[in-house]
């Protein structure tokens, strides 16, 4: 748990070892610590895809995500990037993607991604549902490189304008939610070699 604090806190660019942090403006879309040092492990780039939810990862070589199709409304995102996407219902989506970060443990071949969405604001009809989320993936890589068990942590805050209700805070406790387990396998980059182990 000590480790994912860590890892939270840098991708939010307040790492506490660093000292003073830079400005959020000149940090990378998509912080990659790879654990004691070394290199993200080539192999594992790929499209990631989960068993549920519609996640999908895409992992470049240099273990940066280049994009993720999100649960929430099942939209592709890219790290640090406004997306606009039209809704069923006449409306639109507009989702702000914020910071992400990968952190890999060659030692437990351990991979932690954190997603984070600073703002979205989804049309539904008359409706609109607003807020931010984050969600943390966190499990081990198998050893062949292909498939990833991982359990998602989600923190949202979402808001609810309907005619109804006004500004409804949905409430959602991480704290009693328990995460969901997710079973991540990997397609190789077209055009890549996709062998070999992952420690």
């Amino acid at each position: 748990m000590k480790r994912l604090v860590v890892l939270l806190l840098c991708g939010l660019g307040v790492c506490p070892i660093a000292g003073c942090p830079p400005r959020i403006d000149d940090l990378p879309a998509v912080e990659v610590i790879v654990d004691g040092g070394g290199q993200f492990p080539e192999n594992l780039a790929g499209v990631w895809k989960a068993d549920s939810g519609g996640w999908e990862i895409v992992v470049e070589p240099n273990g940066t995500i280049s994009s993720a199709v999100v649960s929430l409304g099942r939209v592709r995102l890219k790290p640090g990037r406004k997306t606009v996407v039209p809704m069923k219902m006449g409306g639109k989506g507009v989702f702000r993607a914020g910071r992400w970060a990968v952190y890999y443990s060659h030692e437990r071949r351990e991979l932690t991604v954190e997603i984070t969405i600073e703002s979205f604001r989804v049309e539904l009809g008359e409706s609109v549902v607003k807020g931010r989320t984050m969600d943390l993936f966190t499990g081990t890589i198998s050893p062949d490189g292909r498939s990833w068990w991982a359990s998602r942590f989600s923190f949202p805050q979402y808001v609810a304008d309907t005619k109804k209700y006004r500004d409804h805070k949905l409430v959602v406790d991480p704290n009693e939610t328990p995460p969901e387990e997710l079973l991540f396998q990997k397609a190789p980059v077209p055009g890549r070699s996709d062998s070999g182990d992952s420690s």
